[in-house]
């Protein structure tokens, strides 16, 4: 996904693409060979078998649930202003039912959601949690069930502009599971970054006319997870959607900057029984004394993930230019100057249970690795020096 503007080329994927097409490669002779061996000469019996059986143990995982509807709102930070998402969760002997009725409408920005991209991270949550075991296909897929009303903001139709979709479809997680964890209170973690939170970077619009270098690139630093049940939250992770991180060396070869901190936030996880995952520091700045673009669209600034059962909240995300510079908000457009440091703080996720309740060890390790500051150790976790 990393493009040099001005040749189109891409620069970091070749080798990724060449071992794709090997991949496929080898799977259908392999494919062929199996069918060759047992003397089939087409797949839909057996896809009919494999697509039946998801179905019935995904009912059999379904009906082991407790049964009703439980609500949840999730206040997101929005654009041009603050958006309430809302959840109805119904489980019933055979299906799941899930409704946005309530949800805030349109927004005038790009970050309105079609239905099926919140349908897409609502089920893929809920199925992590229920009959994760059972292939996803048309049959274990097919028990759920998704709606909302028509332009809410999960629910665009067109001409609502959708081009930052990921924004707020990526909330989705959490908004379900503060629904499932009502129901489900020992299996369902606390809310995290969820929003993957990228780094759009591009060339300022006079560096055409000047001749200067011409880039665009789009860099993924994740905050952190939620805690689970019985595990910390996992650090600089993406979840729901899985990108990997960008890496440092990559970065700096094929674009005009420097990241000089890249570190994972002390106490930015939320406290609890077992602990939020921490989000990460990234400093960067021009490496060719000229300025570049920014461009911003993630959450989790004005409204931190919440913790669960007593755990606390994470440490919400943070950009701004400079130690001494103002925070900025969490969706523009912002030019970074020439000399400049841009420090973007990616947010963690909530704790899970009452923060008094966690291991002295784990404290204590906390404190070696540096994850948590001796204040925090003491004042929150009760760690005694």
């Amino acid at each position: 996904d990393i493009v040099k503007a001005n040749s189109r080329e891409p620069i970091s994927n070749e080798g990724d693409i060449y071992a794709l097409i090997a991949c496929c490669e080898t799977g259908a002779e392999r494919l062929s060979g199996m069918m060759e061996e047992f003397g089939i000469d087409h797949l839909d019996d057996l896809a009919d078998y494999i697509i039946d059986t998801s179905y019935r143990g995904t009912i059999e995982a379904i009906a082991e649930l407790p049964k009703g509807t439980w609500r949840n709102v999730l206040k997101v930070d929005g654009y041009e202003q603050e958006i309430d998402l809302h959840a109805a969760l119904t489980i019933a002997e055979d299906r799941v039912a899930l409704d946005f009725t309530g949800t805030s409408g349109l927004s005038n920005k790009g970050i309105n959601v079609p239905l099926n991209y919140a349908t897409a991270y609502s089920v893929f949550a809920l199925r992590c949690i229920i009959g994760p075991d059972i292939p996803n296909n048309a049959g274990s897929l097919a028990p759920f069930h998704v709606t909302g009303p028509k332009n809410c903001i999960l629910n665009a139709q067109p001409p609502a502009p959708v081009a930052m979709r990921h924004t707020l479809g990526q909330m989705t997680p959490d908004l379900v599971y503060g629904c499932l964890s009502q129901a489900l209170p020992d299996r369902v973690p606390a809310e995290g970054a969820s929003c993957m939170y990228d780094l759009p970077l591009r060339h300022t619009p006079e560096a055409v006319s000047r001749g200067d270098e011409q880039f665009a690139l789009e860099l993924v630093f994740s905050g952190g997870t939620g805690a689970r049940p019985g595990l910390d939250g996992l650090s600089a992770t993406a979840f729901p959607s899985g990108v990997w991180g960008s890496q440092v060396e990559t970065t700096e070869a094929v674009a005009p900057v420097l990241i000089t901190r890249r570190e994972l936030r002390p106490d930015s996880g939320g406290p609890g029984r077992t602990r939020g995952g921490l989000g990460q520091v990234i400093e960067m700045r021009s490496s060719d004394n000229a300025d570049f673009m920014l461009f911003l669209s993630v959450e989790r600034v004005l409204n931190p993930a919440n913790g669960r059962f007593g755990g606390q909240a994470a440490a919400p995300g943070r950009i701004r230019i400079s130690r001494d510079g103002p925070d900025l908000p969490g969706k523009g457009e912002v030019r970074v100057k020439a000399g400049e440091t841009l420090i973007f703080e990616t947010p963690g996720g909530g704790g899970f249970g009452p923060p008094r309740e966690r291991d002295p060890d784990d404290i204590r390790r906390d404190l070696d690795e540096g994850l948590i500051s001796r204040q925090a150790a003491h004042d929150i976790y009760g760690l005694e020096p």
